[in-house]
């Protein structure tokens, strides 16, 4: 029973351990760039935004999605695509933090939470239907 549900949830379940690592990625790479380094928070931020959404495309690609691309320009095309769909949920997370938050002065914590669950699931949907797609689908 437990192994029939998981091959029915497999890319769901997949897909939420390697955005936990993911963020594990995201944390660490910004504690790197902040603190060892000594940089800035913006800087940090936005190099451990890419080192994570590099990592995500790699893991997504190959374990969650098993993605059927074969030639360069596939590839290229399909890398361009996750990173214009998570810059895309990127700049909605900033704009909505920034309205509810700053500007109608929101619960931050429970908006952060809200925010990032309409995120992982735009960000799912981009995955499943318009990136990582079947050639035969």
């Amino acid at each position: 029973m437990i192994r029939k549900l998981y091959e029915k949830f497999q890319d769901k379940i997949l897909y939420l351990v390697f955005g936990a690592l993911t963020t594990a990625v995201n944390t660490g790479v910004f504690w790197l760039c902040a603190h060892p380094l000594g940089m800035d928070a913006l800087p940090s931020t936005m190099i451990a935004w890419l080192v994570a959404v590099i990592f995500a495309y790699f893991t997504n690609r190959n374990w969650v999605f098993h993605s059927e691309a074969s030639t360069r320009s596939e590839f290229i095309r399909e890398f361009v695509s996750f990173l214009l769909c998570r810059l895309g949920t990127g700049v909605l997370d900033w704009v909505l933090m920034y309205v509810l938050v700053d500007r109608l002065h929101l619960n931050d914590l429970v908006v952060k939470i809200s925010v990032n669950i309409l995120v992982i699931v735009l960000n799912y949907v981009a995955s499943k239907l318009l990136i990582f797609r079947k050639k035969n689908a």
